[in-house]
């Protein structure tokens, strides 16, 4: 942490005991001011929008509002707050949707607290704060040959309707609730029923699994893999 100033810290996780030794840890660091905590994404944003931090470090599956969405949102209303990932997944269906959804770091939790000030300090100086581990993945993945995705199938799996594969495809884009209604003309409370439905048919828990259920369907095209 240079010494230009003290960074101001939110940390948001729903595991309580997580959270509080994330917050003790961070009392600990250099240059490091924990000044809020959240259970879940909407409890994020609404602390971000009251205490405008200079850094979030999110966990991603929470409930409520899930962490690329809580991004999403605090990159898009407080440009000046900045997002660190912090959770225990460095899957690709974790790390790329919250990338794009506005995250400028991205670590794991078995970070120590050297690589955490590290990646805050990153993120405050306009770089990026990537672990070693995830700057290999992004590493391999750019190397990895683009691949012919599976030709979907006239009909879609497990007795989607197209609209629901329709608001799926916006999912695997990244899209938000309110964003997919906005693209598709209709209410935030329908986009909801579509997800409910498409989750109870697919057997999906959360948007992270329907991420992957998209590309292994072919019904999305991974981020850096174009059809050829």
């Amino acid at each position: 942490m240079t010494a230009r100033t003290v960074a101001r810290v939110v940390v948001a996780d729903d595991q309580t005991v997580v959270r509080e030794g994330i917050v003790m840890l961070l009392g600990l660091l250099p240059g490091i001011e924990v000044v809020g905590s959240a259970a879940d994404g909407e409890e994020a944003v609404r602390i971000v929008a009251e205490l405008t931090p200079d850094v979030v470090l999110m966990d991603l599956r929470m409930p409520r509002c899930d962490g690329v969405e809580a991004t999403r949102r605090i990159r898009a209303e407080h440009p000046g707050t900045q997002v660190v990932v912090l959770t225990t997944y460095a899957d690709d269906e974790s790390l790329f949707p919250a990338l794009r959804a506005g995250a400028r770091g991205y670590l794991t939790k078995d970070a120590d607290g050297d690589e955490i000030v590290r990646a805050i300090d990153d993120v405050l100086s306009g770089d990026a704060g990537l672990s070693p581990k995830i700057q290999r993945r992004l590493l391999e993945r750019l190397a990895e040959p683009a691949r012919t995705l599976p030709e979907p199938s006239d009909e879609p799996p497990d007795g989607l309707t197209a609209r629901e594969v329709e608001v799926l495809r916006l999912v695997a884009e990244g899209q938000s609730n309110p964003e997919i209604a906005r693209t598709l003309h209709v209410s935030t409370a329908t986009v909801k029923t579509h997800i409910n439905n498409l989750f109870a048919k697919a057997g999906l828990r959360d948007r992270a699994q329907a991420i992957h259920y998209a590309y292994r369907h072919g019904l999305a095209e991974p981020p850096g893999r174009p059809l050829i």
